[in-house]
This record gives structure tokens, sequence and C-alpha cells, in this order.
């Protein structure tokens, strides 16, 4: 089929190949759109792909990762040190730490057993006391060797402004050029210059056309949804708060000159500039004044038909032999809208006072809309034909969020009122979600209450002492519930299969329980869970079942092949390999697409991951998972800041420059 579909569009450019949607293509050139747990796959049918150019078959299998599994990215001085080894010994092992080829130090290992969740029995090596500065560490157990690995104090420096370089890539209706894009095969004309006129599709009861262009790409594919788009910008602007409020020493790092973005030099926080991009797109999906849902918020817009692997985001969709459509309205994106805008109102009110009241305006509008139609559901049947679904039927978390984020900016008794009578208030779900499915996690796209209780115990608002400390120790109870989940793990990270599975984008669990963590470092500057979101970091990149670093461009063992239309070179030289900074969804047991289900079928939870560019069930990159990985980066290099004084402002250190930007493999 691939040979069938190339030889049909050899002739003709890569932005002029014709959607084949013909009815079962939906296979590989289907995104999932980075939906949670419990999201259905959209798409499902023969794994295929459509391509021009020259096609690449499958890469030759990697060897096995080291039994001795590390963070491949490095340690902190002054921070606990550990790495995994799998064996089936119940004895413990003798360990040596090497430097410049020399034993710097030895011990022997702590037997843990089985661990349930990879299925590994394994050995825990606490390496914590070697604290001298270094690079190329590898770690011996009897003829195992791990990856090499640095201990420095700013291990995270780099990767943290890598991670939120993420979404000046996703930006749609822009030109992503040098000097910000880092090198000339991640530059790309403007996508989607349509967006500045999308109609309504036929089913979204609605006879007007809305400029939607800018925004952020959602995730591998080209479709723009404010229920993600929401948490996405609340992640990246509450990251603002949090470190104004509580750490304003370190908001410098995120100052005006910080991040390679076109508005790094207009005087304003790289951070709220980058945030703003989106926030500016959720407002133009809201409905206008005078039509019959008015005030309500489109839930998305995208694609009438998915396109293809690998594609770039083209300069008129209809070129794709697809077309570009608002989809109807849902009580929950119109929430969404209510807190996001809310939220960025209070931000920019000194900033630029004018965008502040254009926020509020919205939001209120929003608020409003959203009691007048309380109960209007996007179907999760709508995500068979060019976006995902991201339906929600329960969204008293939604009004609870939207409510709290209002009450804080305006003070209003109204919203006040309505907080104190919701069930979520002053509350952080650390159980199953709402839905009852996924591990343990305080939020998702489609779970928000925590985002309002986060709001309330962090930013200066006029609730009474006794409640803000109500919200925070919600905060703190959670952020114990995981503490104790690492230790019950053989890799040590604060999730744990439910139902023996992990879900869909199971990293970004772990990334946000990190995020829990942090804050409940920041209300009591408790060591203990500053090391909580070290354990899942250390997880993320390498400890772990598949030895895998799930970041693009960092580690020995990197991502390479993540679910994206653009970042493609595994399927195309003509295309570009991922940026640096790219976390992937992670191993999901659902298995939900054709090239990990034949391969993985039968794999143990943390095992079920395959990276590679057609896996979007468990490979898919998405602005809600990068956005709260910033967060817990920027939290870790601010704490070895804080322990390696000597580093100097390192932690304030602006993004490196184009010519000291490696290239991914």
């Amino acid at each position: 089929m691939y040979r069938i579909a190339y030889r049909l569009f050899s002739n003709r450019s890569l932005t002029e190949i014709p959607v084949l949607f013909l009815s079962g293509l939906a296979g590989a050139a289907c995104a999932a759109s980075g939906q949670g747990a419990g999201a259905a796959a959209p798409g499902q049918g023969d794994d295929v792909v459509i391509v021009g150019g020259d096609m690449h078959q499958d890469e030759p299998a990697l060897p096995p990762p080291p039994n001795v599994r590390v963070n491949q990215v490095g340690y902190l001085p002054g921070f606990p040190k550990y790495a995994v080894v799998v064996s089936d010994s119940a004895q413990p092992l003798a360990w040596d730490l090497l430097g410049s080829g020399h034993v710097v130090q030895s011990g022997v290992t702590q037997p843990q057993g089985l661990d349930a969740d990879s299925g590994d029995s394994t050995h825990l090596i606490d390496f914590s006391s070697y604290d001298r500065p270094g690079e190329a560490f590898v770690l011996r157990v009897g003829a195992e060797e791990s990856y090499p690995f640095d201990i420095r104090p700013d291990v995270y420096q780099k990767l943290k402004y890598d991670a939120l370089w993420y979404f000046y890539h996703a930006r749609s209706g822009i030109e992503i050029k040098l000097p910000y894009a880092g090198q000339p095969q991640w530059t790309r004309n403007a996508g989607h210059l349509s967006d500045r006129s999308v109609p309504c599709a036929d089913d979204a009861q609605c006879h007007y056309s809305l400029d939607v262009s800018g925004g952020w790409y959602d995730a591998g594919d080209h479709g723009k949804y404010v229920v993600n788009g929401g948490i996405s910008v609340w992640t990246l602007n509450a990251l603002y708060e949090r470190t104004a409020h509580l750490r304003p020493d370190a908001l410098e790092a995120f100052a005006d000159g910080k991040l390679r973005i076109p508005e790094n030099s207009n005087g304003r926080s790289d951070l709220l500039d980058e945030a703003r991009w989106e926030v500016e797109w959720i407002l133009k999906m809201q409905v206008p004044e005078g039509q019959a849902q008015a005030g309500m918020a489109h839930h998305k817009m995208h694609d009438t038909q998915w396109s293809g692997l690998p594609f770039r985001p083209p300069e008129d969709a209809q070129k794709a032999g697809s077309e570009r459509r608002l989809r109807p309205v849902s009580t929950a994106a119109t929430l969404n809208l209510a807190a996001a805008a809310a939220q960025a109102a209070r931000i920019w009110k000194a900033l630029d006072p004018e965008f502040s009241q254009k926020c509020l305006t919205a939001a209120e509008r929003a608020w409003q809309a959203a009691q007048r139609h309380p109960d209007v559901f996007a179907p999760s049947s709508d995500g068979k034909n060019g976006g995902g679904p991201y339906d929600d039927d329960a969204v008293s978390d939604e009004f609870y969020w939207a409510a709290a984020e209002l009450f804080i900016t305006t003070e209003q008794p109204q919203y006040l009122d309505f907080i104190r009578q919701s069930p979520h208030y002053l509350q952080i779900p650390a159980g199953a979600d709402k839905l009852g499915k996924g591990p343990p996690s305080a939020m998702t796209w489609q779970q928000v209450s925590a985002l309002g209780t986060i709001s309330l115990a962090v930013v200066p608002n006029p609730l009474p002492a006794d409640e803000v400390t109500k919200a925070r120790s919600a905060i703190l109870a959670a952020a114990d519930r995981y503490l104790a989940l690492i230790s019950g793990q053989g890799y040590r990270l604060p999730m744990k299969a439910q139902a023996g599975k992990y879900p869909w984008g199971s990293n970004s669990f772990v990334i946000n329980n990190q995020v829990i963590l942090a804050l409940a470092h920041d209300f009591t500057q408790q060591r203990k869970y500053a090391v909580g979101v070290l354990d899942g970091m250390n997880y993320l990149l390498g400890v772990n079942a598949m030895g895998q670093s799930y970041v693009t461009g960092y580690g020995e063992r990197p991502l390479r092949n993540p679910h994206h239309r653009f970042f493609a070179r595994q399927l195309n030289d003509a295309f570009p390999p991922p940026i640096p900074g790219c976390v992937s969804g992670g191993p999901n047991s659902g298995l939900e697409d054709p090239k990990a289900e034949p391969m993985l079928r039968g794999c143990k939870p943390q095992k079920c991951f395959v990276d590679h560019i057609e896996s979007w069930s468990t490979n898919e990159i998405t602005i809600n998972w990068n956005a709260p990985f910033a967060w817990a980066l920027a939290f870790m290099d601010e704490q070895a800041q804080a322990a390696n004084p000597e580093r100097g402002t390192g932690a304030g250190q602006p993004n490196p420059t184009a010519s000291e930007q490696p290239e991914s493999p």
C-alpha cells in the first residue's frame, strides 16, 4: 500500500498531496490528539501512511538497554541519586561507580523483588553520597554497565527551556523561522492561513465564519481544541503565577529574552508571551453576539479529514484535499474559555489593560452562557474524521474551575457563593478520575477541579486564611499519597497502574503528579516533596522498564520518532527529526493503534510502548503534556540552584542560541 500511494503522488509536492481517506484508511494517518485516560481513539483501520518522496522501512531495532537503568541526562549534586538494576537475584549485588574509567565509589544493591507494573525483578542502587560534579559517569554491576550520565547542578537548565520551546514550534498561523527555529531544518511556512475564515460544520447549528487563526496545534495532528488548550495554557500561566507569588527570586528565569520566540524583546515575560498566543486563539472560538449561542465556545476546529503522515502544516487546507470547520459548541469548552480568560485577565491587568479587559469580558460572557446551556456536551463519536473528540459529559469540575478563576480575578461574591456550594471546593482528587478510570492523578484535560483549588491556594484572594490553608492541605494530602506510591514501585515513580493497566498518556500522570509534589514543597519547604519530583524525573529520563528517555534529544536512548506530521524524519528524509525537549505520552496498555497492538500484545503496563511515528497511542507529543513537564523542570532547576549557590544565576540564563542547539538524533 505504501508503494501504491507513492506512485500515485510522486509527481506532487507534499503540500499538494490530496488526502485519500477512503473508508478504512484511518490507521497511522490518524492522530489521537493527546487525549488522556479513558479517551477513545478517533481512528481505526489499516496501518496506512500516505507519503510523498522517499519512504523508509522501519528502522533496525535498537539493542536492548543495559540492565542498569539510570537517569540518562544526569543527577544533581546535593540530591539523592538512584538507579535501578534488573536482576532475578535475591541477594545484594556489588556495584561500582566509574568516573573517567576509575572506581570512585562502591556499594551493594538493595533487592526489591518483583515489580508488578513492569514484570521486572529489580534492585535499587543508592549512590546519593557521591556529589563531585563530572561527566560520563557509569554504574557497573558485574558485567553490566549503565549508559553514561553526568553529575552537574545545571542538568535541567537547558531542558526546561527546550520544553517551553516546543510551544513556539506548535504555533499555527505564523512562519517558524530563524533564529527562533534553532536550525534551518525546523523552519516552515505559516500553517493554515485559511483559519482566518473558517465556517461552521454542517452539524454545528450556525451559519457564520470566524477568524480562528493562531493558537497551538494540539499534538501530532493539526487540530486546535479549546478543551485541551485550556488546561495547557492554564498550566503555563499558573507556572508564572506560582513563581511570582511563591518564588519571586526565580521569576527572572522567564524574563524577556529568555525564550527563543519573536516576542523576546518586548519588555514582558517570555512565558506570558507564549501563553498569550494560545489565549488569543481561545478567545476567537467564542460565538459572537447576536448569534443563537452567543458567548458559548466552539469545542474545537480541525480538518474534515485526517491528514496523512508526513505532512507540513499547509498554507491552505484545501490543498490537502480537506477543509477546516468549526465544530459545535460545548459547555466544557465554554468553561475552559471562561477559566483561561479570567486567569489571563488578572495576569495582564497591569501589563496590558486593554487585553486584560478583553479577556475578562469574554470570561464573564462565557460564564453566563454556560449557565444558560449547562449540558451541551461534545459526543464521543465526534472523533472519526479529522480530529479527536475530547468528549466530556460531567462538567461540575469545569464550573468550579471557571468560578474559582473568576472569583480570584473579580472578587465578586456570586463566584464565591458558587464555589463554596461546589462538591469540589478546596479539594484535590487524588484517586481515579471522575469516570473511574486511570491511575491516581490530580488533573487531566477531562478532570480540572484541581486547577481551581491550586489557583485558590497560590494566588492572593479574599478567602479567609483558614480556607486557603484547607486548599493547601488538600494539595499536601494528594502529594503524600503520591509519595507513598514511590516506595512501592520498582522504578520509583509517583504513579501506579490501576486494574493492571497504564492509560493513554501515562507519562502525563507522572508529570502532573510532579506538579502537585512541587507545590507541596513550595508550601512546606519539606525536602521529601522535591525528592518525589526528582524520582519522577528519573523515571521519565531513563529509570524505567524500557531503559528509555521519553524526551527527544536527551539521553543515550532518547525518544526519536514521536507521532507527529512535521517531525517525521523516520518516514521521509525531506522532513526533520523532532526538536529537543518533546515528552512522549509513554506506555499505554490500550494499544489502540495498529503499529503497537501486534508488537506489544500482552505487554506489562510499563512496557506497552514503542518509539515509532505510527504509534499514536503510545508515542504522541502534545501541548498538555509538555506544559506540566516544563513546570516540573523549572521547579527542579530552581532546587538545583538553591542547593548549589556557586552556580550563580544559572537558572536565569537564556535559552541556547541556534549555534549551541544540538540536532536531535
